[in-house]
């Protein structure tokens, strides 16, 4: 169910909620298939009976419609796979976070000024001892091998199953993705004691001559907990999936979270990129 907190200016919304109101917004008619998500939002007091959205509303949606930057944050873990953002528009940005199990994301209005430490937290950037090691390590494999230990933790511990038994799988599984190849000898470590890999990508729209086009930036990373942040630095990011396959390289190499945190620096673009920046078109987030 949709509900909002005024003390703070933040609401929980699922998307057909948001789409409910992005119609609305627009002066446009609601499809009936969400005549059950308008009911609701008329029921929590965010709408009235003719659609009117309510004034808490107005700031967050302006900067729905209309992002000029959209951030996305994809995490992948042992809850499954979640999707934030962030959309930075003209007066205000709003950050959307989703929670393991619920339909509902959190949409919340963030100060410009603490953009990045909002990101750092939305990734749990956190120093870490072995963050703190000067000595760069790197693991090199193909993308097939690392899928495969992967697809381990997807599958669950079982009940009875300890974490030897865990990381023990993982390195069967690593043996069979590779083909008989070679395994770096981290790997099933790292793969064992992941917290989340996750992926930011930032992406604007500009203005040039000839037209119109979209600028995009992005990294990858896993947080290994007690290893330490690891930056995926092949397949480069932003990638498409469909143009990455089993037999791909893969890398991963050691960074402190001083580094991770000037990475989610760098993706932000800069005053003359965002002038050159055309109105990001309507989105749902």
């Amino acid at each position: 169910m949709p509900s909002f907190d005024m003390s703070r200016s933040r609401f929980r919304l699922a998307d057909e909620h948001l789409i409910v109101l992005s119609e609305l917004a627009t002066g446009d008619e609601v499809p009936d298939e969400f005549t059950a998500a308008r009911k609701e939002l008329v029921g929590c007091g965010l709408i009235d009976e003719d659609g009117r959205l309510s004034p808490l509303l107005r700031p967050m949606m302006e900067t729905v419609l209309s992002p000029g930057v959209v951030i996305s944050l994809e995490t992948a873990g042992r809850q499954g796979k979640l999707h934030h953002g962030m959309l930075i528009g003209e007066r205000h940005v709003v950050a959307h976070e989703a929670w393991p199990g619920t339909a509902e994301a959190e949409y919340s209005r963030v100060e410009p000024k603490m953009l990045v430490w909002k990101l750092a937290d939305m990734v749990n950037l956190q120093q870490s001892p072995a963050g703190r090691e000067t000595a760069p390590m790197t693991v090199e494999t193909a993308i097939g091998t690392v899928e495969a230990g992967l697809a381990v933790l997807e599958s669950g511990r079982p009940a009875h199953a300890s974490a030897e038994d865990e990381r023990a799988a993982i390195r069967a599984a690593l043996a069979a993705g590779s083909g008989g190849g070679p395994v770096p000898e981290p790997l099933a470590g790292l793969i064992s004691e992941i917290r989340a890999t996750w992926r930011l990508t930032s992406a604007w729209r500009t203005r040039a001559e000839g037209g119109d086009g979209v600028e995009s930036r992005g990294f990858a990373v896993w947080d290994c907990g007690p290893l330490g942040y690891w930056l995926r630095e092949l397949p480069v990011e932003p990638v498409s999936a469909e143009l990455i396959g089993p037999a791909g390289p893969f890398r991963l190499v050691r960074v402190t979270a001083g580094a991770v945190w000037a990475r989610i620096t760098d993706l932000l673009p800069d005053d003359g990129e965002l002038r050159r920046a055309a109105p990001g078109a309507r989105t749902a987030g």
